[in-house]
């Protein structure tokens, strides 16, 4: 019997029935991450394995359950097993080698200084809540958000992004990782099996969305952002405003293109605030709120601890994800979402993020001048986070752990591997004040020492 399966050319197992299932296994992992199994590909059906293998069909059937369970594999009833998009990519480095220190100095991206957190007002405001506040609103809370902070964001967004939002459409999440999930889940529901994401793209909400069962599929992004004309799938998840990480803005060409598409939408507005020199870039959201899922939370702006995110939702998905949200089980805490109701409604909030806009850019402003001139820098004009490419990741990092400093590549947020281009992304806005100066003198001493 041959040891080796193919079901074309250039897909092969080097797997001998003496291994055993958990052989199997490890063959199927390997031709995973070597990408000889093709990301979003069809498997062999169990039994056309099972036959060409010469085994048990159950044993090929609990292998794929079990790397269905580690994220290998996408199992949905009534279509083909396919092979996981998520796992294609290189695992982020991590942050450090296990059982060293943590890191001195973070520039790690998406991150605020938390040291901005606005404990005064914050405080404040739970007073001022607290002091007023019915006794039921530590029982059980609203299931999907109190009317409060519905209300106050629905005013918020409208005068700051230019969303167009009613507080029944809003449902506020535990955090906008819990809020993939549930759309992620709605959209399942809905028959809808394959999400569309921008090709460079935050690699963990791609895992997020694998892991509720949809197919992911990469777009690439050019300076006008997501190439419209190359969407092919039922949804997309967009950061029009600011790519995340790469840092363009969608051109209003292509911005008028999507929503014309007849794809559903979702708009990931992570960093809409903070926008430095040129005009705020209002939310696709108000170009088709019928197609567009606005998201957005409170994790830039104030604390990613507090877990409170939002969802503007179209009519007809709100029922679905409703639906969704309610199984989830997770729940946003009542008393923060009345605080920061209270902050948005004072203008604490807007002086705050005001004060913290203020603040990174002139961080960004120092960043940029201390940077080498032969280094090509993009993604300047907004957000936390600026794009400095190199093509020495593995050089880069290394160097960065010796000199405790903790950075994160461009590498594993590409999905299309063959196309990636390397670079680190620099996340000027997690250092505290106290901290930004040796950070940032340190990152000039890891770029010399490898540029």
């Amino acid at each position: 019997m041959a040891d080796q399966w193919s079901s074309s050319p250039d897909v092969h197992l080097g797997w001998s029935p003496g291994e055993g299932r958990t052989g199997l296994a490890d063959a199927i992992r390997t031709a995973i991450r070597d990408g000889r199994w093709r990301p979003g590909a069809p498997v062999p059906s169990t039994r056309a394995l099972a036959h060409d293998l010469g085994i048990a069909r159950g044993t090929v059937t609990r292998v794929y359950t079990d790397l269905a369970a580690e994220g290998y594999l996408l199992i949905s009833q009534g279509a083909p097993t396919r092979v996981a998009t998520a796992v294609a990519r290189p695992q982020p480095p991590p942050r450090r080698p296990p059982g060293t220190p943590e890191s001195r100095w973070t520039l790690r991206p998406g991150r605020p200084d938390l040291s901005t957190f606005p404990r005064d007002a914050w405080s404040s405001a739970t007073r001022r809540v607290l002091q007023r506040a019915p006794a039921d609103l530590f029982g059980y809370s609203e299931p999907y958000g109190t009317l409060a902070l519905r209300e106050a964001l629905a005013r918020y967004l409208g005068r700051s992004r230019g969303v167009l939002a009613d507080p029944g459409r809003i449902l506020i999440c535990a955090g906008f990782t819990h809020a993939i999930s549930v759309l992620s889940h709605a959209l399942l529901d809905l028959g809808s099996r394959e999400l569309a994401f921008e090709d460079p793209s935050m690699w963990m909400f791609r895992d997020i969305v694998a892991a509720a069962g949809q197919l992911v599929v990469g777009v690439p992004v050019d300076d006008d952002g997501l190439q419209v004309s190359k969407v092919d799938s039922p949804a997309v998840m967009v950061t029009p405003a600011h790519h995340y990480p790469l840092g363009v803005t969608m051109a209003p060409s292509r911005r008028t293109a999507l929503v014309k598409s007849g794809t559903m939408i979702i708009e990931d507005d992570y960093d809409g605030e903070f926008r430095f020199d040129r005009q705020q870039v209002g939310a696709l959201q108000a170009l088709a709120p019928e197609r567009v899922v606005y998201a957005g939370t409170a994790s830039k702006t104030l604390a990613p601890a507090l877990r409170l995110s939002w969802l503007v939702l179209p009519q007809s998905l709100i029922d679905p994800v409703f639906a969704a949200f309610s199984a989830s089980g997770a729940r946003p805490s009542a008393v923060d979402q009345l605080i920061l109701a209270e902050l948005l409604e004072s203008g604490a909030y807007d002086q705050h993020v005001r004060r913290c806009r203020t603040e990174y850019r002139r961080r960004r402003d120092q960043v940029v001048a201390a940077l080498p001139d032969h280094l090509a820098v993009q993604g300047i004009s907004a957000g936390l986070q600026l794009v400095v490419r190199l093509p020495c990741e593995d050089e880069v990092l290394a160097e960065a752990r010796r000199r405790s400093l903790d950075l994160e590549t461009l590498g594993p947020h590409w999905i299309d591997q063959g196309e990636r281009e390397g670079g680190i992304i620099v996340g000027y806005g997690a250092p505290a004040k106290h901290a930004f100066s040796g950070t940032l003198a340190t990152l000039v001493e890891v770029l010399a020492a490898v540029t």
